[in-house]
């Protein structure tokens, strides 16, 4: 949350004022910009961490709703106003659901749809299939989704094509949803290369990956042995993520298995870092700004989409001045950014401080 809220910016300006440039390094936009088909980025991993996360704090909040003695079926609807509420706002942040206009609206096209399907399917798994079968269902959702992938042919193109536009994945969301598919403009040229629909399978194996981390971590297990069980298991994940993108190559916009595994041992090991750093070593003050983020995560999230251009001009109001007088430092465009970041953290620190927490 942090990077979609303003870090972003922030990174640009203050690498470019370091490199007294007009503009960031190459290397620094190419790791905080999605890769378009084929590879990984930093900023790749923002999704899987959302879906990955949400896994992760699954068993604490279930094992509280089932030691209460709350029976399934308020657990059911439950999940089913989490899925709602999750997939209206998805539209309203993707979806051009705001701008009433039936040509423009995009049903699926957006993360907090990934994570109601995950996690719906994740909670049922959770309430209703033993645990000893999680993990071989999680499994099975991955090496489906590439055998689906691979050996199912789409009219046309034959089995096992992966290019933009020309697969499974992206022909299914094409046949089902028609015009009101996922789009984007990339370079000026219109393109729908990603795909929702069947990548659910994945998104779900995303959140049950989290979940069986969160299980973990609720174990009484010592606090070194589950430190050493996440870097390993992370170190095990991006081996086989990196194995299998050999025959299955890494794809964001597909969610392809490889990219689940390779982007899941990346989440294991920064869950291994901070639950190291945090709950093992003590070090808890650091991490008080980030604390405040994600308090409030899914308002801040809306917030800096839907009101992002309100947000930047009241940055320009506030400390427009500012920026003018270190401009010739090569800081204006850092104070601009800044200003953006500090605007927002502010108003989530205002909520962090009243309590005021925005839940589904």
């Amino acid at each position: 949350m942090f990077w979609i809220i303003g870090g972003k910016p922030v990174a640009y300006a203050l690498a470019a004022a370091v490199m007294h440039s007009s503009k960031p390094p190459d290397w620094l936009k190419t790791q905080l910009e999605h890769t378009f088909w084929v590879g990984f980025s930093f900023y790749d991993l923002i999704m899987p961490l959302f879906l990955f996360i949400v896994g992760a704090a699954m068993p604490f909040s279930f094992s509280k709703h089932l030691a209460s003695g709350e029976p399934h079926g308020a657990i059911h609807r439950r999940m089913a106003w989490r899925f709602v509420v999750l997939w209206v706002l998805g539209m309203m942040y993707q979806g051009n659901l705001l701008k009433l206009d039936w040509a423009t609206l995009r049903p699926f096209t957006n993360v907090l749809q990934c994570i109601a399907c995950g996690y719906v399917v994740t909670g049922l798994m959770m309430l209703h299939v033993p645990r000893r079968f999680h993990v071989w269902i999680t499994a099975g959702l991955l090496a489906g989704y590439w055998l689906l992938m691979t050996l199912v042919p789409v009219p046309g193109l034959g089995a096992g094509v992966m290019e933009e536009d020309r697969n499974l994945a992206t022909y299914l969301d094409t046949l089902i949803l028609g015009s009101h598919r996922y789009d984007e403009v990339v370079k000026g040229v219109h393109h729908t290369h990603y795909a929702f629909i069947l990548p659910i399978m994945n998104y779900s194996a995303m959140v049950m990956i989290g979940m069986l981390a969160g299980r973990l971590l609720q174990s009484d297990r010592p606090p070194r042995s589950k430190l050493l069980w996440l870097l390993g298991a992370g170190a095990g994940s991006v081996a086989l993520g990196w194995l299998w993108s050999v025959w299955f190559p890494i794809i964001k916009p597909i969610s392809t298995s490889s990219y689940v595994l390779w982007s899941s041992g990346w989440c294991l090991w920064l869950l291994a870092l901070f639950y190291g750093v945090i709950d093992v070593l003590g070090w808890r003050a650091w991490s008080f700004p980030l604390v405040v983020i994600g308090a409030n995560a899914l308002f801040a999230y809306m917030t800096s989409h839907l009101f992002g251009e309100q947000i930047w001009g009241m940055s320009r109001v506030l400390f427009g001045g500012l920026a003018n007088h270190v401009a010739s430092f090569g800081l204006g465009g850092f104070v601009s950014a800044a200003g953006f970041l500090l605007i927002q953290w502010f108003t989530l620190w205002f909520l962090y401080r009243n309590k005021i927490f925005w839940k589904v």
